[in-house]
């Protein structure tokens, strides 16, 4: 089954992917998740730890470690089930078509070779036959694309010597070698200081202006993906329970999950309530997981049937899906009755 929608570059469809524990308990990391990317996007996945959002990442680019495993469901790269195909090709595919940034900089690197020698055997991949010069001109063009000037002093030198946020800033360098049509960013400001931070995302910005792929970026900040995403996917016990274009969720969020996460962000909430609140409770247990929907005993609007049955991913606009029986339909009244 090809998509017919060209403007379209991925699509994943009731993606499923279980951890099958040596006790006999079975995780359901990722539990039926639906979402569309189109060419030239950027698609923000928000949510907690624990949400779902990084093995989603892991699942598109078919890393998961055991004892994961994709149950069922399908995903769409440029009409073709990536599922359907074999390990040799998806290597063939990975950072030359579709690239991961992972969040941690310190881990991504050898430490016992320069920065030069990785970036030209990440290129040596997929271009074996590439010469001397062929491989300098694609490492240079590489770190310019995310504003490394001194290419050739940076190459002589190992990852030790430059900050965690150089390191990223490299490291995103070796993911966009080959100018993938997909990148997908997980957490790549989780572990630096808030100013290294916006430099990181203006990077991701300028390469997306610059080259014009797809972007996924895997959050659990609110401040990233108002500043980056064109649409938000919210993550919950490993399901979508709402996915919006950012403008509609920022100003009207409809699930109460969504509410809460926007409610702890400081830089968006602050003129309006000049309070912050937390969501109460805890994620729950994905080993064990409720009856009902998950997010019910941590939901201030939640009722009987929340507590019962699952509610669907539904569409309850042109472009707005939502995964709540009783979703809000007056952000303003909520901010106002329920932060006494």
């Amino acid at each position: 089954m090809e998509q017919t929608n060209h403007d379209i570059l991925l699509e994943v469809k009731d993606l499923r992917t279980y951890f099958h524990m040596p006790d006999g308990v079975t995780i359901k990391a990722v539990d039926g998740v639906n979402f569309t990317l189109k060419k030239g996007r950027v698609l923000g996945i928000i949510g907690e730890s624990g949400s779902g959002k990084s093995v989603t990442s892991r699942a598109i680019m078919q890393i998961v470690d055991r004892p994961g495993k994709i149950e069922t469901g399908e995903i769409y790269f440029k009409g073709e089930n990536l599922l359907d195909k074999s390990e040799k090709e998806m290597a063939s595919l990975r950072g030359s078509q579709i690239s991961l940034i992972f969040q941690d900089p310190n881990t991504s690197f050898n430490p016992y070779m320069t920065i030069g020698d990785q970036l030209r055997q990440a290129y040596r991949v997929h271009r074996r036959s590439a010469g001397k010069e062929e491989c300098e001109e694609a490492v240079r063009d590489a770190l310019k694309l995310v504003g490394i000037s001194n290419w050739e002093e940076v190459c002589k030198c190992y990852p030790c010597q430059y900050s965690a946020g150089f390191r990223q800033r490299i490291f995103i360098a070796m993911a966009m070698i080959f100018k993938p049509d997909l990148l997908i960013a997980d957490e790549p400001t989780t572990s630096l200081g808030i100013t290294i931070q916006a430099e990181i995302i203006q990077a991701l910005s300028d390469i997306k202006d610059q080259v014009g792929n797809s972007v996924i970026i895997i959050t659990h900040d609110f401040g990233v993906v108002a500043q980056f995403a064109d649409d938000i996917f919210v993550m919950y016990a490993g399901r979508c329970v709402e996915y919006s274009p950012k403008r509609d969720l920022l100003v009207a969020p409809r699930h109460p999950y969504t509410v809460g996460l926007l409610r702890s962000v400081p830089l968006l909430e602050v003129r309006k309530t000049r309070r912050l609140k937390s969501i109460p409770g805890f994620p729950p247990d994905m080993a064990h997981p409720p009856e009902g929907c998950p997010f019910a005993v941590r939901c201030e609007w939640a009722q009987e049937k929340c507590f019962r049955e699952q509610p669907e991913l539904v569409q309850i606009s042109e472009d707005r899906l939502v995964a709540c029986h009783y979703p809000l339909m007056d952000y303003e009244t909520a901010q106002d009755t329920r932060l006494d």
